[in-house]
C-alpha cells in the first residue's frame, strides 16, 4: 500500500457497514479518502475517529446522493478543485429492497437500478475521465458487487436486486474490455461478497430477520479470476 499513500481515492456509500470499512482501511494506509453517502453525519464520525485514532490518511466526507447525476457531477467537480481528481475509485454503495418479481413496487425496481447500475456507471465514467486528464495510468476502479451477481438465491426478495448484480458483473467485464481498448493500465476488479452482517442485511431480510443474523462463522474463498487488461476475450 506504499504506493497509494497521498493519493486519492473515493468510496461510495461510505457511511457504514462495507463502505465504512473500506473508508477507514485506506485512511489508515495514509490515503486522501472522498466518503460519500446522503448520511454525511455517519462518515463526519467517522473521519473523527480517523483523527482520534492518529492515521495518517484523511477523510473527507462529502453528501451525496447517488440517485441523482447532478449529485454525483457536482461531486467530481469538487474532487477535481479540492484533490485534483482521483486516482481509485470504489463503487461499494449498493441498495437492496424485498421486492419480488410478482408483486413488488416498480418505484423499489427503480431505485435499485439507480444506485446499484446507474450510479456506479457514472462514477466509473466520471474516475475514469478524472484519470484519464491528468495521465493517471496506474489507477484503480473496483466494483462491490455480491454473490447474488453470480447466482439468483431461492428467496423471492432477492431477485430483482440479483438482476442488478447480474448487471454489474456484465458492467466490470465491458469495462475492462473498454480500457483494453484505450490502451491504459487503469485496472478493473469486481469483489462478489456473500451474506455480510450489517444494515444492509438487515434491511433486505426486515421480514425474516433470522436470515440476516446466519451470517459465516468461516469463509472459504473461491472462485478468484484474475484476467489481465489487455486480454481479449
Amino acid at each position: 500500500m506504499d504506493r497509494w499513500k497521498g493519493r486519492v481515492a473515493l468510496v461510495t456509500g461510505a457511511s457504514v457497514g462495507i463502505g465504512a470499512a473500506i473508508a477507514k482501511s485506506l485512511v489508515q494506509h495514509g490515503m486522501k479518502v472522498v466518503g460519500c453517502a446522503r448520511n454525511v453525519e455517519q462518515i463526519q464520525k467517522l473521519a473523527a475517529e480517523c483523527v482520534s485514532s492518529g492515521f495518517s490518511g484523511t477523510l473527507f466526507p462529502y453528501k451525496c446522493d447517488l440517485s441523482v447525476e447532478d449529485d454525483m457531477i457536482s461531486m467530481f467537480s469538487w474532487i477535481k478543485v479540492q484533490h485534483q481528481g482521483i486516482d481509485v475509485c470504489i463503487n461499494n454503495a449498493g441498495l437492496a429492497l424485498p421486492e419480488p418479481l410478482l408483486s413488488g413496487k416498480t418505484s423499489g425496481w427503480r431505485t435499485m437500478m439507480d444506485v446499484n447500475v446507474i450510479a456506479l456507471s457514472v462514477c466509473t465514467r466520471e474516475a475514469y475521465q478524472s484519470m484519464k486528464e491528468r495521465k493517471i495510468d496506474d489507477g484503480h476502479i473496483i466494483n462491490i458487487n455480491s454473490i447474488c451477481g453470480h447466482r439468483v438465491v431461492n428467496h423471492a426478495d432477492a431477485h430483482f436486486y440479483s438482476a442488478s448484480k447480474y448487471a454489474v458483473t456484465a458492467l466490470t467485464e465491458g469495462l475492462r474490455q473498454e480500457l483494453r481498448e484505450a490502451k491504459t493500465h487503469i485496472r478493473a476488479t469486481c469483489i462478489s461478497p456473500g451474506l455480510v452482517e450489517t444494515e444492509f442485511a438487515y434491511r433486505l431480510f426486515s421480514e425474516n430477520p433470522e436470515i440476516a443474523v446466519a451470517t459465516y462463522t468461516s469463509v472459504k474463498i473461491g472462485d478468484i479470476e484474475i484476467t489481465p487488461v489487455e486480454q481479449s476475450m
